[in-house]
């Protein structure tokens, strides 16, 4: 009987050193693969935050070369080196100009708007592709996020 119990308890004592010995084992490894995982999300996180300082950079870039040509052309606009003339349909009481710039637009009447209103269309028309920019670079942003994270199970 005393044989039987020395028998159950070193029994017992393998098991149990057995079970916290594979439990710290265990702990080390899921330690192991979270600083794996964080590190590889850190790398992620790193190229997406160069490629977000990239994106904003060129597109910086792009509306300051829009903004010179926008302030060169409002400067022609005001000289008056620069003006807009529109096909006329219907009587409108502005000065026409009946000349032909090119091409066979024989009998057209046209007429000149002010320096004030093509300002205005030309700011519409800028705002619209300013905002066209930005979403377009929004949506490379989204693309490579999303392409970073394939393959992930």
């Amino acid at each position: 009987m005393k044989d039987l119990l020395s028998g159950l308890l070193a029994l017992a004592l393998c098991f149990g050193g057995g079970y916290f010995y594979g439990k710290h084992v265990e702990s080390e490894a899921q330690a192991a693969e979270v600083a794996r995982l964080n590190t590889e999300a850190r790398q992620k996180e790193q190229a997406l935050t160069t490629a977000v300082n990239t994106t904003a950079t060129a597109l910086r870039t792009e509306n300051e070369k829009t903004n010179k040509a926008i302030r060169d052309r409002n400067r022609a606009i005001d000289d008056g080196t620069y003006r807009m003339r529109l096909k006329t349909t219907c009587p409108v009481s502005a000065a026409t100009d009946t000349a032909i710039a090119s091409g066979d637009n024989s009998g057209e009447t046209r007429t000149e708007l002010d320096a004030e209103t093509g300002k205005t269309l030309f700011a519409i028309a800028e705002e619209g592709d300013r905002a066209i920019r930005k979403l377009n670079a929004c949506i490379d942003l989204y693309d490579q996020a999303i392409e970073s994270q394939k393959g992930k199970p």
